[in-house]
């Protein structure tokens, strides 16, 4: 049976594996999206995971409420705040397969030994927006993260400044997420392509330049 949850915004909900692209604008509108996020996920018992690229890990748990309940997550390991620096560019660059493998050691631990039912995992992307290597995999990535949510029972969300993305990463996005958060609702993304169909299309789109 497939498992609903609370997104954390009034009337929003979650389905179980979803992958959702959030687009939002500047600081306070990510952080309208990623506190009630991570607070619903806390509260229900969920294990989550955070990566944030335009704050800090100090910052979150700051906003997550008292010290001691923050406190209390982060030893029991319900709560992993990280940068990108530690997740996404853990190497100096960005590889797929070394992402992929960063959460699956997390969820599948947390699912596993560490006794939780569900995950639900966030990212902030503006870290590709860098000169690293290896950044222009990340829409591949994004698909193959597709594959990757039906190993476990978890949501992903994936966090867009629409200030900074624009133009063709957006259109790649919307191929890549089944469904998109978008002024305060979660809707089925139309455009989004499953990941052999996208990977052949990006195949035959380089293979055509």
């Amino acid at each position: 049976m497939t498992t609903s949850c609370e997104f954390g915004i009034p009337g929003v909900r979650l389905t179980e594996r979803d992958h959702i692209c959030a687009f939002y604008r500047g600081p306070q509108q990510r952080d309208e999206i990623l506190v009630p996020y991570l607070s619903a996920g806390l509260q229900a018992g969920d294990m989550c995971i955070c990566v944030v690229d335009g704050t800090t890990p100090q910052a979150v748990l700051a906003a997550l409420g008292d010290e001691a309940d923050v406190n209390r997550w982060v030893e029991r390991e319900q709560l992993e705040v990280r940068t990108s620096d530690d997740a996404y560019l853990s190497t100096g660059r960005f590889v797929p397969d070394e992402m992929l493998a960063f959460w699956e050691g997390l969820v599948g631990r947390a699912l596993g030994v560490g006794g939780f039912h569900f995950a639900r995992a966030v990212g902030e992307m503006t870290w590709a927006l860098r000169e690293a290597p290896g950044v222009e995999h990340l829409v591949s990535y994004e698909s193959e993260l597709n594959r990757y949510l039906r190993r476990y029972p978890q949501v992903l969300l994936c966090l867009y400044d629409l200030d900074q993305f624009t133009g063709d990463i957006v259109i790649d996005l919307l191929k890549t997420h089944p469904r998109v958060l978008l002024s305060g609702m979660v809707l089925d993304n139309p455009y989004y392509l499953e990941p052999d169909e996208f990977l052949a299309m990006r195949s035959l789109a380089v293979s055509g330049q």
